[in-house]
């Protein structure tokens, strides 16, 4: 008996297992867990494109109390601790900051995220009638399985910009009497050929065409009745001609709302999880601290799924040049060596998510170093291919910071790894980040289903993860 008692003494001490996190948090939290989830989904249905979640963003960081950096420095503004601020850029491009004691010189806790995520973008000149059908030629955007996208409702979402300047906001089969959007496929009786090809050469990327009407207009010699009859109605209802296509942004994404899965609605599925996910869970960290030690800032980028490329992406100046401005405004007399001490003395969280353990698919992870929906949020030590190509590969002495942090805040977190080696790979924006000296580790929940239209996470994943970026927001690192 003494043996075995030694012995349980001993596996306690020295082993780590990871446990279920809905075993280890009491009913208190489990409430909260629940509570912090509506929220999220109404968000979710809120923001269904980067634009649409730059809006939402903006909205809930005004009701905190957030004002305009971009005013803040017309004005020329003194700048004081404990101050909140939102920058917003090209309608899809966020940073939220709030004013911490120390100097921005002594670097900043920054979790970045991103709110764009793999859809159906339509063509710059999309409208063609084929065989009594109307359609929408459509171009993916990000790393898809293009047969998903088939035979399901899907909505469109975007912006056109009128010859004039003027501006129209195009939301169109969300509500209840609106219409849907519809790609086809093949019966599979007539399908013996398609299903005998590779997965990814059933539906072609050319073959996404997204049927928008059947109806002709009523007159004779007319060559397409039923693209003109389209563009009728589009012009009635938005004051669109065809040429406007030209200038704008369209978006064809999942006609569905955020739901509760299981019997327990332990999980929600949704659209764009990847990676809106991380920035409600970030944005909400930061709605709720104030006067932190550094100053905290919410990151939320877009063009993360496309490389993080243009003027919108965390590629892009623009987070270093609101840095540039807020050294202005906090400093008798800046200059460019505090940007980069401000710069590279930060620390951040690379806000994005994990490819969770699915039991269906057993063959594409290492089981001991795999994420697991419901075991918390997860630290992602290192992404990249192969021999961990394009990866940040975060530190020892950083990774040792974060899991202290979590621990010591009743943070439900796991390690992570993406699918086993060889078997491919993935990025997020930590390299970018890591790039200016700031130490960086990826850090977020694990997902079923990633990048499909309808991907699946666990309740009380997103709610350590929001736990676990806003201990990181409130703490000197």
């Amino acid at each position: 008996m003494e043996k075995s008692t030694e012995s349980q003494e001993l596996q306690e001490l020295l082993l780590k297992k990871w446990e279920n996190g809905w075993i280890l948090i009491n009913q208190d939290e489990n409430e909260k867990v629940f509570d912090f989830s509506n929220g999220y989904k109404n968000f979710l249905d809120e923001g269904k494109t980067e634009r649409e979640s730059a809006k939402e963003i903006i909205k809930l960081a005004k009701e905190k109390g957030f004002i305009s950096l971009e005013k803040a420095i017309e004005q020329k503004q003194k700048i004081e601790e404990g101050q909140k601020f939102y920058s917003e850029y090209k309608n899809s491009l966020i940073a939220l900051f709030v004013i911490g004691k120390k100097d921005l010189t002594e670097g900043m806790n920054i979790i970045g995220s991103h709110i764009d995520a793999p859809r159906l973008d339509i063509k710059p000149n999309p409208l063609f009638e084929e065989q009594e059908l109307a359609f929408f030629k459509t171009h993916y955007y990000g790393g898809v399985k293009k047969y998903q996208w088939t035979t399901i409702p899907l909505s469109l979402h975007g912006v056109v910009i009128l010859q004039n300047g003027g501006k129209i906001d195009i939301k169109i089969g969300e509500d209840n009497d609106d219409p849907v959007f519809y790609i086809s496929d093949l019966l599979p009786h007539l399908a013996k050929e398609q299903m005998e090809k590779k997965m990814g050469e059933g539906i072609t990327g050319e073959g996404l065409n997204l049927i928008v009407g059947s109806i002709p207009y009523r007159q004779e010699d007319i060559k397409e009745p039923i693209k003109l009859n389209i563009l009728r109605l589009l012009n009635e209802k938005y004051g669109i001609v065809e040429e406007d296509f030209a200038s704008a942004e369209l978006e064809v994404v999942p006609a569905y709302n955020a739901k509760d899965v299981g019997f327990d609605r332990s999980m929600i599925v949704a659209h764009g999880q990847d990676d809106r996910i991380c920035a409600y869970t970030s944005l909400q960290g930061i709605l709720n601290i104030n006067n932190p030690e550094r100053t905290a800032v919410a990151l939320m980028t877009d063009k993360e799924e496309v490389g993080s490329q243009g003027n919108t992406g965390m590629k892009s100046a623009f987070f270093e040049n609101m840095v540039a401005e807020l050294i202005e405004l906090t400093h008798e007399i800046p200059n460019n060596l505090m940007v980069r001490r401000a710069m590279a003395n930060s620390k951040v969280l690379s806000a994005d998510v994990n490819a969770g353990f699915d039991p269906n698919f057993p063959d594409t992870h290492d089981k001991r170093n795999a994420a697991y929906l419901g075991k918390g949020v997860v630290l992602t030590k290192y992404t990249g291919a192969r021999g961990k190509s394009g990866s940040n590969d975060a530190s020892a002495e950083f990774v040792g910071e974060i899991r202290r942090l979590f621990n010591e805040n009743g943070v439900v977190w796991q390690m992570g790894e993406l699918g086993k080696v060889d078997k491919g790979g993935g990025g997020t924006i930590a390299y970018i980040l890591a790039n200016y000296g700031m130490d960086v580790v990826d850090c977020g929940p694990a997902l079923f289903s990633m990048h499909a239209p309808m991907e699946l996470a666990s309740k009380l994943d997103i709610y350590m993860t929001y736990k676990a970026y806003k201990a990181f927001y409130s703490t000197l690192l």
